[in-house]
């Protein structure tokens, strides 16, 4: 990372030689902080750059809470996966902070030094060709290589050792310890990792990581909302190169011919790269959507305001009984997130198949089968496997619940079939109304019948809406029933049985005592008799008071979640 990238200039004479009780800046941080820059000495090195003169000592959090996005001017350092920091600075000249990686080697020479190592390592590429083993057994080959390529020496022994080296052929780098960590941080990071962007897929705190051409690298967070970070690239062919060298790592070349990919990384992150201008006006960029290795719950959904434990409740029944559900929005509006929440309600002795492009679905079932798409429909005959295909096969597979991370053409027309033949489906879809979804369903390419669309049971819409205090948020904004499709006015019908109220930011049970769903389809199911129908909304609220209390007894997490609910289900407590 290029220090210019900081968004604040470099004080003269910043480093400190002496250890952290000669430090005056040492004793002006909060406590938390200076175990931390005890441990970590690269941490107190990013400090010692700081202008603390002007904008105060930064603050340390452990762990953040969603209430600090209230904070005006933040401030602050918290950690990250790889023993990494970040800093969080005010900008107080744009809408966006500044996001700044704290790495080891944050000095001026650590990119010359990591030059000079690569020359080294080229006499070692034979080494590196014979280890075909991936991970940690790879690792271990590159710190050997480092080992022995490096000598340590004393800061103030460094300037006369490196110039008896120059003097001298095919001799060890002369470093200090704390280059040397440097090095074997910054090692690992470009050669196994993904370079510059490791420090942002190792934050758990990320959402999205975009670059739209040469200039800074932009992001979004969980509690912060818009950050612009210090990555920095300076110029179209550095751009083109890293595009190429990520596309590369993840086994799907970008090249003129092929500019697109769409693909995962190793951590499940999806990212969409684009190359060259030829496509993209200001040259080459990439987005990256980020995934939590544990997916949110559905507890933890409406504890952050997404919905209500009726709605939540209401959703429990409707997957328990095999309701074929679209879960439709905006992009970036929760649809995957939610659809990942609510599968801890579906029978826990389902066979489930999801069919996807990209991988995102986390499903907490044993018995999962997940299928992913290959190639390009257009590509060599035979070389291509897709959602048509995958859904084709998945029919021969006898699952409980096909899910399919987003309908988008042919496949959709299969998945109606599907329905039709007594199979539970389930999908993503973008369309911000039942209207225009059935609109889209309806038309090409999709061409659904219109007397098929009754086969869709539920229609979701999930939402990014401002909420009344002016931020942003994730909303269920209405929840529909399919009733059917009237050819004689061709008109569908549909039921809104719960609606988000923008103005405060609640939600309203308007399908209350009048659910087409619960009481003529779930009630029966459940072998309610039909003059006492109606008795399934008190089986509702007390499903929504058992969510309430495993909230209350800590019980949040998704595979938690999911374990209690499948001996719950066993019990007959929540079947």
């Amino acid at each position: 990372m290029s220090m210019a990238g900081l968004p604040f200039d470099i004080p003269k004479g910043h480093a400190h030689k002496g250890g952290p009780s000669t430090c005056p800046i040492f004793k002006l941080l909060p406590e938390p902080l200076q175990r931390e820059a005890e441990a970590n000495s690269f941490l107190l090195d990013y400090i010692h750059m700081l202008p603390v003169e002007q904008f105060g000592v930064p603050e340390f959090y452990s762990e953040l809470t969603r209430n600090m996005g209230d904070i005006k001017n933040p401030n602050l350092i918290y950690p990250i996966g790889g023993g990494l920091y970040v800093h969080i600075f005010p900008n107080p000249n744009d809408a966006r902070d500044h996001y700044i990686a704290i790495e080891p080697g944050m000095v001026e020479d650590s990119v010359d030094l990591m030059l000079e190592l690569e020359d080294h390592l080229v006499d070692q590429v034979d080494l590196l060709d014979d280890d075909n083993s991936d991970g940690d057994d790879r690792k271990k080959v590159l710190y050997k290589i480092l080992k022995e390529t490096c000598t340590l020496v004393k800061p103030k022994d460094l300037r006369q050792a490196r110039m008896k080296a120059a003097k001298k052929a095919n001799s060890k780098m002369p470093v200090t310890k704390a280059q040397y960590a440097a090095l074997r941080y910054w090692l690992i990071r470009d050669k196994e990792g993904l370079g510059v962007l490791e420090p942002l897929i190792q934050d758990p705190y990320l959402e999205d990581i975009s670059c739209s051409g040469v200039g800074n690298i932009f992001l979004e967070h969980k509690i912060f909302q818009g950050l612009t970070s210090s990555i920095v690239f300076r110029s179209t062919e550095d751009l083109d190169t890293f595009v190429i060298q990520i596309s590369e790592k993840i086994g799907k070349p970008v090249t003129y011919r092929n500019p697109i990919i769409d693909a995962s990384l190793p951590d499940g992150s999806r990212i969409n790269l684009v190359f060259g201008t030829d496509v993209s006006r200001r040259g080459s960029n990439f987005t990256i959507r980020k995934f939590a290795a544990d997916p949110l719950s559905i507890i933890q959904l409406v504890e952050f305001g997404g919905l209500t434990y009726e709605m939540a409740a209401y959703l429990s029944l409707a997957m328990l009984h095999g309701m074929n559900t679209f879960i439709s929005g905006e992009t970036a509006s929760g649809k995957t997130t939610l659809l990942n929440a609510i599968t801890v309600f579906i029978n826990p002795n389902a066979k489930i198949v999801s069919i996807e492009d990209t991988p995102e679905l986390v499903v907490p079932h044993p018995n999962w089968i997940r299928e992913v798409t290959r190639g390009k429909a257009g590509e060599e005959e035979g070389s291509s496997v897709t959602m048509f295909d995958l859904l084709r096969a998945a029919l021969r597979q006898r699952p409980n619940e096909i899910i399919i991370g987003e309908i988008r053409g042919e496949e959709g027309a299969i998945m109606f079939q599907a329905m039709q033949t007594g199979h539970a489906c389930m999908a993503t879809f973008h369309a911000a109304t039942v209207e225009k979804l059935i609109q889209r369903l309806t038309g090409h390419p999709i061409n659904i019948p219109k007397t098929y669309i009754d086969n869709l049971n539920l229609v979701v819409i999930q939402s990014s809406v401002r909420l009344p205090n002016g931020k942003d948020g994730r909303r269920i904004i209405a929840i529909n029933e399919i009733v059917g499709y009237d050819s004689s006015s061709d008109s569908f019908s549909y039921i809104e049985v719960f609606r988000w109220n923008p103005s405060n930011d609640t939600f309203e049970f308007t399908g209350y005592m009048n659910s087409y769903l619960l009481e003529e389809v779930i009630a029966a199911k459940r072998g309610i008799p039909p003059n006492r129908k109606r008795d399934i909304y008190s089986e509702l609220t007390r499903r929504a008071n058992v969510l309430r209390k495993l909230k209350d007894q800590g019980i949040t997490g998704f595979n938690e979640l999911y374990q209690v609910i499948s001996q719950a289900y066993r019990e007959g407590v929540f079947g």
